[in-house]
């Protein structure tokens, strides 16, 4: 195979979005004038199931359909007995407005409260000047402290702040409480999941009229609160985020010179970040996303600069639990 997997975006209206998924990327909205905050660009949910675009051979199947039928032939070897739907999700976020203050459960209370655990890692692909991340606690602020706070409504004031910069990023395990602020856009990588338990919304509407729900219980069985103050992460060489759930690297692609997205029998999912990137007879800019089927070989496999340097990432899979 010597073309890279390219799936439609599915695009979710949000009261905190906007329209720069239009404005940057040249994304064509499914409504004019309604905030859109995400784009799952790689999703494998009966809600919202990613649909191939290209190549013709794929054409039309769904993300679903190939991690169930063409499993090492697209995902590689390794994963051949991994149980349930494939398990990375990775999405575009817009946020215009701050989004609620939050919180995922780890996975040894996810069952017990109805929902799926969930990690993500964070990456900043544009910050407006000012810009922050709402992140664990502030230093001295204890579990019945917090309780209080959302009584007393001073939530705000109990969550770090982090200023941040495009370019950098921030990973999130389950049970840490977290938000993201005005002005952001993001690369996020995650578990397979759509569990999110809201402790506190800004006291604002939804784009229905009427305020979201809380889980302010659930919340509290989740959060860790011995998260206090965390920073931004730090590279280790190329790689940002390496976790049982997924690993991230970051890649400098001098023009010209290809390199291959994944190892033989693996695969890879590449975001482009800046510049534009050739793989096989496809070229990617700033925004796009596709996947490097383990099956992949020759130009279908290489990475090439086409002007300048281009930074992309690329994601592959941990130590995802098998049966």
């Amino acid at each position: 195979m010597k073309e890279p997997i390219v799936f439609e975006p599915i695009y979710q209206e949000r009261v905190w979005g906007g329209r720069e998924l239009e404005n940057r990327y040249g994304r064509a909205l499914p409504r004019a004038e309604v905030p859109y905050g995400e784009s799952w660009e790689v999703s494998d949910r009966a809600e919202a199931m990613s649909v191939v675009t290209g190549p013709v051979e794929w054409e039309g199947k769904t993300l679903g359909q190939l991690w169930q039928g063409a499993r090492e032939k697209i995902f590689g070897a390794s994963l051949e007995n991994t149980s349930g739907p494939f398990p990375l999700l990775l999405k575009i976020l817009d946020a215009r407005d701050r989004l609620s203050i939050q919180v995922h459960p780890p996975a040894e209370v996810a069952p017990e409260l109805g929902g799926e655990p969930k990690t993500e890692m964070w990456y900043i692909a544009d910050a407006v000047p000012g810009a922050v991340l709402y992140v664990g606690l502030e230093p001295g602020v204890t579990r019945a402290d917090f309780e209080a706070g959302i009584a007393e409504g001073k939530t705000e004031d109990q969550v770090h702040r982090i200023l941040v910069s495009t370019g950098d990023f921030i990973f999130i395990p389950s049970g840490r409480l977290h938000a993201i602020g005005a002005g952001l856009l993001i690369y996020e990588i995650q578990q397979n999941s759509d569990t999110t338990y809201r402790v506190f919304d800004w006291n604002r509407v939804g784009l229905d009229g009427k305020p979201r729900e809380l889980h302010v219980e659930e919340s509290l069985r989740c959060i860790d609160f011995a998260d206090v103050a965390p920073g931004m992460g730090l590279r280790n060489g190329e790689t940002l985020v390496e976790c049982p759930e997924f690993t991230v690297e970051e890649w400098s692609l001098p023009e010209g010179a290809g390199r291959p997205a994944n190892s033989e029998r693996e695969f890879a999912i590449v975001t482009v970040v800046t510049g534009r990137v050739a793989c096989g007879s496809r070229e990617f800019t700033a925004g796009d996303f596709f996947l490097v089927p383990a099956c992949a070989e020759g130009a279908g496999r290489e990475l090439v600069s086409r002007e300048g340097e281009a930074v992309v990432l690329v994601t592959g899979v941990g130590g995802v639990n098998s049966e």
